[in-house]
């Protein structure tokens, strides 16, 4: 690590100036985006899907998911090598790229390219905690960092309103529009109010590793996705799914024989961080898989009497994402209030799940009454907040500092893989047995039974039961890692996580 100072930091007295204040809100902004994407998509896939006639519609935000998962490792040890700046910068470029193919996309191919691009926005979020950390004055990291949180929770009740009515007004372009000058101009904010960051780590660059990693899961998922219309028993199913398999297991291997592998997977070793890890893996997946599944679901027209839906638009669709975003935000600052109460983070991890388990239930189930679907919504929003705020306070409590950022990059990859791998096997199910068949056509777009919707429902409540299962199996004196100050493995000590 260089000795010299940060350059952001030069006087330890150093307070807030404009020139900070306009670096903060730049990166906020970004940040913000991420989260916007994340709403655009969900809400736009039935009219992507019915435009390029297609049921895989469930890709756009897998590809996306699966990028940003494989990327961030080596992202971050790029930017510990040439700077955190300069590759947030490079990654912030990728993203525009993408979202200006999807927007100029004449095929569902160069849909999924642009994606696939855009799958570089995510790890800006850790980039730009590490570079507000090496940056700005210590006097004002903790409140930056903490202003950079909190900032993504606020556009959760604006946000459904205004994807929606540019949904309605400008079409399902009209979004990819919008990232892709957003990308622009928050870019060219950063660059010109963040300095680079002085802090550099010689580290190596496991590409080996992201390439084994990257190919075997999109393997898997190309089986899964294709494997209804191309037959579970044909030839080219098979080769993508055990190719993938294979591919995964030659990353685990060599992950255990190199120095600095892509994850470091001798954590997983531990109980409780690996059941940490799976459990809030399926929450994160849960939460996914829901915004996929429900405005396909209220978005259909009723009038096909297909037993479901309400026939709104992308803006009357708002109303009900709107408790969903508003309780996670709510969750999550219940989690923290809780805690400073002496609540353990180990059962609002397990009422998360619960919760999430709980509101895909009675969804499958009862999807008739609009008010009840706010409540459900809601629900689903409160679980996903618990599950959001326990699961870096367990992991506190489980792995000392010297391994947090190198369990939290695993963690981060499992839920990313679980959030893209749980809709493309409620699609795949649904596009295997539950496509529907109506007089005159469907008119362009692919639609499922209600049957169909139940089962994908239940597969989320599933998910959610593992989760909890999960959760309750954590011990209640989770064993913490203790290191040497060589770094290496000796034992553990015991901290209360009942």
């Amino acid at each position: 690590m260089s000795p010299d100072t940060p350059s952001g930091t030069s006087s330890a007295e150093q307070s807030w100036t404009p020139r900070l204040i306009f670096s903060l809100a730049s990166i906020v902004l970004l940040l913000e985006m991420l989260t916007l994407s994340y709403l655009m998509i969900s809400m736009s896939l039935p009219s992507i899907s019915a435009h390029f006639h297609t049921a895989q519609g469930a890709w756009l935000l897998t590809v996306f998911l699966l990028v940003g998962a494989v990327s961030s490792p080596l992202l971050g040890k790029l930017g510990d090598l040439y700077g955190k700046r300069k590759v947030m910068l490079g990654c912030i470029a990728m993203s525009a790229i993408g979202s200006l193919l999807c927007a100029l996309a004449a095929n569902f191919a160069m849909m999924l390219v642009g994606r696939a691009l855009a799958g570089f926005l995510p790890p800006c979020v850790f980039l730009g905690y590490s570079l507000i950390r090496d940056v700005f004055p210590p006097k004002v990291i903790g409140l930056a960092v903490s202003i950079a949180t909190s900032g993504l929770g606020l556009i959760a009740i604006p946000a459904p309103f205004f994807a929606g009515w540019l949904i309605d007004n400008s079409g399902f372009r009209g979004i990819f529009w919008v990232l892709a000058a957003g990308s622009v101009l928050f870019g060219c904010m950063i660059a010109a109010s963040t300095e680079e960051s002085s802090v550099r780590v010689r580290s190596r660059i496991d590409v080996l590793g992201a390439v084994l990693l990257g190919a075997g899961i999109g393997g898997v998922f190309v089986a899964l996705s294709l494997g209804p219309s191309w037959g579970w028993s044909a030839t080219s199913t098979l080769v993508y799914l055990f190719g993938g398999l294979v591919l995964i297991i030659a990353w685990a291997v060599s992950a255990g024989m190199i120095r600095e592998p892509l994850l470091e997977l001798r954590v997983l070793r531990r109980r409780p961080i690996l059941l940490i890890t799976l459990s809030s893996a399926c929450c994160y997946g849960c939460a996914t898989t829901l915004a996929l599944l429900l405005p396909m679901m209220i978005m259909t027209p009723g009038a096909l009497g297909l037993g479901y839906g309400f026939g709104v638009s992308a803006k009357g669709y708002a109303l009900y994402q709107t408790p969903f975003g508003l309780m996670v935000v709510v969750g999550g600052a219940l989690v923290g209030v809780l805690m400073g109460r002496r609540v353990r983070p180990r059962p609002l991890l397990l009422l998360g799940a619960l919760l999430l388990a709980a509101a895909f239930a009675l969804v499958a189930f009862e999807h008739h009454d609009r008010l009840l679907l706010l409540v459900f919504s809601a629900m689903a929003g409160t679980g996903t907040g618990f599950a959001y705020g326990a699961t870096p306070n367990l992991l506190i409590e489980a792995v000392p500092p010297q391994l947090q950022a190198s369990t939290a990059s695993v963690v981060n990859v499992a839920q990313s893989v679980m959030s893209a791998a749980l809709p493309v096997i409620a699609f795949a199910v649904l596009n295997n047995s539950f496509i529907a068949t109506l007089p005159g056509g469907s008119h362009g777009a692919i639609l499922y039974t209600e049957k169909g919707f139940q089962v994908a429902f239940l597969i989320g409540a599933a998910a959610g039961v593992i989760g909890a299962v999960l959760a309750l199996a954590l011990p209640r004196r989770i064993q913490q890692i203790v290191v040497s100050d060589a770094g290496e493995v000796e034992g553990t000590a015991s901290v209360v996580a009942h």
